[in-house]
Order: structure tokens, then C-alpha cells, then sequence
């Protein structure tokens, strides 16, 4: 892979570490070995990496209440709030989260510009407007669409959640607004059992392999993009529809999520349409096992990136 270059911008905040007990089942090292691999791989240069700008209070309540954000930034979530997000509280947790936010904001800007960019973090889809929950402390893909809207870079928003897990939270934040389409494709047995209704959901039974799942994602994503007529996508690029997921109960091949990559990915760049790429989940027993299928999105990114280094620059989708 070393041969590819190309200009697309990639996001990493994994040097704002997060202190876990031991045991927890969160793999928080993943981000740093994703990392690690594509820079060893020859995949990616330090000249593609940026560590993002944190997300401010004022971007963040562009979805979240005021209320939520305080207790998050001050440390005084209840123990209940606490345990719903996961995460024990901490400055170093604070400072991950608004870091992730910010990662995914400046990937949002950054594919407006060159097509696609990718966060090595984010996804977080299961934060509401006044509370986390499932390991997300605030939405991170709810809070870039809210602020490249805010700057006018884009009108319309399609978000692809193709993590394992409804994106709920996702889901209730844009419940009421026509701007933005929410499409999620996930294991329906799976957490959160009480279900949000997306734009479009398409829910899996357990056990389902790559041929049917290959199959409902370009059908799904096709028909979000048709409907949403989007100035720009968030893909949520999750790993944890692999076969070898503890938290996933779906049994698709890492080749099965490379495909999905390579269809989602096809189906934007038909349409013109640019990507910011988040990690999502992924709770393999192997850790390696995750983090070799995220290091694949970043290619497929990369590939896609490539091809569109090498066309001659279209017109601007979105007119004011």
C-alpha cells in the first residue's frame, strides 16, 4: 500500500487517553493500534495525520442541552447517568470527548473539501440531546452535521450508521427534521432494546452472513441517498458486524465488511456525494480483529480519495 498518496485528511485523538479500570471491556487501545498499523503499513504518512481542535461548549449545544453539557464538563453526572454512558467520570474523559467531536467536525469539513476524510475515533450515535449512554458521551455525528449546516457549508445531511447497534440516539435528535436522514442498518436483537424509529431502519435477524447483509446495505444506502438528496454523508464505519464480535451477534466476514465499505463508498462517489468516515464499534475477542477492519475503511477511503486526487475538481453541490 505504500505506493498511494493522497491528499485526504485523517483525524486522531488517541493521544487524549482515557483511564479504565482493568477488565473493562471497552477496547480503548484500538484507536492507538489503527493508527499505529496504517502509519507501519506505509498506508498513511504523519503528513496525513491532524490532531483535531476540541470541540467547543457552543458546538456542542447545537444538540446537547446546556444543562447535560455542564454536568458532563464540571464532573457531576449522577451515578446513574454515569453508568447508563459507561465510563467512569474524568477529566481525561472530557477531554477525549470534546477531542472526538471535534475530530469529526473537522472531518466533516475536510470531506466538504476533498471529497472524503476519516476520523480514527467517533461514531458515537448512542448520545441523546440530555444524556449518553452505550460508551457515547456526546453525538458526534449529530454535532458536525449541526455545525456544518450552522456554517453553511451543507443544507441537507444523509447519516450511514452501519455500526452493529441502532444509532438511537442519533435517531431522536434528528426525529422532527426533514434536513437531515438517519438510515441504520443493525442486529434487531441487539442493544438498545428499546428502539428509536430512523428515517430508515433496517433491522437484521441474529446470525445473518455476508450475502443477505451485502445485499440490504446496498439496497438501504442506495435508498438514503435517493431520499435524502444530501450535500454531504457521515458514515459509521462499525466493525462490530463481524463474525467474531462479542457485542455483535450478526456473522459477517472481515471480506464481507470490505465489500460493504467498497458498495457504500461506490455509491457516494456516483453521486458526487462527499463522506466523513467515523470508527464506530467494534468489540472483537481478537483485538486485532478490529482493528484490522477499521485499518481496511481507512483504505477503501484512501482508494476513494485516490481516484478523486486524480479527476478534475466539479462545481460545489450546494448553492446559497
Amino acid at each position: 500500500m505504500s505506493h498511494m498518496r493522497s491528499t485526504m485528511r485523517v483525524f486522531c485523538t488517541d493521544s487524549f487517553e482515557v483511564p479504565l479500570p482493568r477488565g473493562h471491556r471497552f477496547p480503548m487501545a484500538k484507536y492507538r493500534r489503527v493508527r499505529a498499523g496504517l502509519l507501519a503499513e506505509g498506508d498513511l504518512t504523519d503528513g496525513h495525520l491532524r490532531v483535531p481542535e476540541a470541540a467547543t461548549d457552543a458546538q456542542l449545544e447545537l444538540v446537547h442541552t446546556p444543562e447535560y453539557v455542564q454536568k458532563v464538563r464540571t464532573g457531576t453526572l449522577a451515578s446513574t447517568e454515569e453508568r447508563r454512558i459507561g465510563f467512569p467520570w474524568s477529566p481525561e474523559l472530557v477531554e477525549r470527548s470534546v477531542r472526538s467531536v471535534g475530530a469529526t467536525i473537522a472531518a466533516a469539513r475536510a470531506a466538504t473539501e476533498n471529497g472524503v476524510a476519516v476520523t480514527l475515533a467517533g461514531g458515537t450515535h448512542h448520545a441523546y440531546a440530555d444524556r449518553g449512554e452505550g460508551f457515547c458521551v456526546f453525538n458526534d455525528v449529530a454535532v458536525a452535521a449541526r455545525v456544518l449546516q450552522a456554517e453553511q457549508r451543507v443544507r441537507r445531511v444523509v447519516v450511514l450508521d452501519c455500526d452493529v447497534h441502532q444509532g438511537n440516539g442519533t435517531a431522536a435528535v434528528f426525529r422532527d427534521d426533514p434536513t437531515v436522514y438517519t438510515l441504520s442498518i443493525f442486529a434487531a436483537g441487539n442493544f438498545p432494546f428499546r428502539k428509536e424509529t430512523s428515517d430508515l431502519d433496517i433491522p437484521l435477524p441474529d446470525g445473518t452472513a455476508d450475502g443477505d447483509y451485502l445485499a440490504r446495505v446496498a439496497e438501504g444506502v442506495a435508498a438514503a441517498l435517493d431520499a435524502a438528496n444530501a450535500d454531504i454523508a457521515f458514515f459509521l464505519a462499525g466493525a462490530d458486524p463481524f463474525r467474531g464480535d462479542r457485542l455483535g451477534r450478526l456473522a459477517i466476514s472481515r471480506e464481507g465488511l470490505r465489500e460493504r465499505d467498497r458498495t457504500l463508498f461506490s455509491l457516494c462517489r456516483g453521486r458526487g456525494l462527499p463522506v466523513a468516515v467515523t470508527m464506530a464499534g467494534g468489540y472483537a475477542r481478537d483485538i486485532e480483529d478490529t482493528v484490522n477492519i477499521h485499518i481496511d475503511t481507512v483504505r477503501e477511503a484512501l482508494r476513494w480519495a485516490a481516484a478523486v486526487s486524480a479527476q478534475p475538481r466539479r462545481e460545489e453541490a450546494c448553492e446559497w
